[in-house]
């Protein structure tokens, strides 16, 4: 019988919230934490059964997890990541994921969607050269999905059929590059999402794919190519509403214990506190009710095929851009009217908040995303992007 993932993530809350500041301060997640979270698999939702994966539905794996970000976002991080990079063995033949990962697999993987470095076009595969960066996760994982332009064995740009430099991405243990430590910033601390770097790599055809490449596995999760995305995005939105709720959480907390500085009254007896929370309650659930059932929708239509997918795959981009900017709005105003309280680590509400005001740094939660959708809805013919 499969594992319930979402007891296991309630069964890891206490662990991790006993870590937050060890998780703050050696900007990784311990390795024992991560040992747990890796028995379980969590760090690869997404990945086929046949490999070994939970190859969870994207509901499901929203809900395992919110909850672990509901704790410290950089833990929820790390599975969104993670479960995103991994999901991509599927573009790979079983034997080359054992080559990779062993047998059986254990999938502990990042990478970059970025084209940072080069793949030289070389007999039977790929020499690998540069720097990629953001690499979330990089410190508990063992290989690395690495975008890469692809160029001649002359060092030119190869160029696939509309003239345009191609790319590929080559799956490289992360043993055969150097992690530059340099993960310095102002929240999601713990995600490590440092820099690696390759040098003269050689990685055979089997080991790398395109973005466009049809999986190996028959599951919807991974049919059509181009909702990898939005799947894998749907955990962004997962995380974020995650910290939201925990942010929410510490302020009941704080409103209903303490004053100010300058008055003694409980903040939750302030007309404009009352307001404030209201309104963010009203948002946070809002903005979830929205992302569970857009995804819910796209979900339904890739299992069963039907023709008005892409229309609602609009929507459920929609919703997750949505979800991750009213999680930002959301962190923003309590801490506008927790006052002076809210700058205390003590209180937790300052760690939502650097952690959340970086997570919608994200490509899954920037307006170019409305941007988009605005687009397709008033009828633009413009193309969806193909991410790994």
């Amino acid at each position: 019988m499969p594992e319930d993932l979402v007891s296991v993530a309630q069964s890891l809350v206490p662990d991790i919230l006993s870590n937050v500041d060890r998780i703050d301060e050696e900007c990784q997640l311990p390795p024992e934490l991560a040992d747990r979270m890796a028995k379980h698999r969590l760090f690869s939702l997404y990945a086929p059964a046949e490999l070994g994966g939970p190859e969870l539905d994207p509901l499901t794996a929203f809900r395992v997890v919110e909850t672990i970000s509901h704790a410290d976002g950089s833990a929820g991080w790390c599975i969104f990541n993670g479960t995103a990079i991994t999901a991509a063995v599927s573009r790979l033949t079983p034997k080359a994921a054992i080559e990779l990962f062993g047998d059986p697999p254990n999938l502990l993987g990042s990478g970059s969607a970025r084209p940072e470095g080069t793949a030289t076009i070389a007999d039977g595969g790929y020499i690998i050269n540069g720097r990629w960066n953001y690499l979330s996760g990089i410190d508990h994982s063992t290989v690395l999905f690495l975008n890469c332009r692809l160029l001649n064995p002359d060092g030119n740009p190869h160029l696939n059929d509309e003239g345009v430099q191609a790319t590929r991405i080559a799956v490289v243990p992360v043993a055969y590059g150097t992690v530059i430590d340099n993960w310095t910033t102002l929240g999601m601390r713990g995600t490590a999402s440092n820099d690696c770097e390759y040098s003269n790599v050689f990685v055979p055809t089997r080991h790398t794919y395109t973005r466009a490449d049809i999986a190996h596995y028959e599951s919807p999760l991974y049919h059509p190519p181009q909702n990898a995305i939005l799947l894998s995005w749907t955990l962004a939105a997962a995380n974020a509403l995650g910290m939201a709720r925990g942010a929410l959480d510490c302020f009941h907390d704080l409103a209903t214990g303490s004053g100010t500085t300058n008055s003694p009254a409980l903040l939750r007896d302030r007309s404009y506190v009352q307001i404030t929370y209201g309104e963010c309650e009203a948002m946070h659930d809002a903005a979830r009710t929205f992302v569970l059932d857009g995804i819910g929708s796209l979900w339904d239509a890739q299992v069963k095929q039907l023709p008005d997918l892409p229309d609602r795959a609009i929507r459920a981009r929609l919703a997750i851009t949505h979800a991750i900017r009213r999680s930002v709005d959301i962190v923003d105003n309590l801490f506008n009217v927790a006052g002076t309280n809210a700058i205390h680590r003590s209180v937790g509400l300052e760690r939502f908040f650097r952690d959340l005001h970086v997570s919608g740094q994200h490509i899954s939660g920037l307006p170019s995303n409305y941007e988009y959708a605005g687009q397709v809805l008033m009828g633009a013919n413009v193309p969806a992007s193909l991410y790994a």
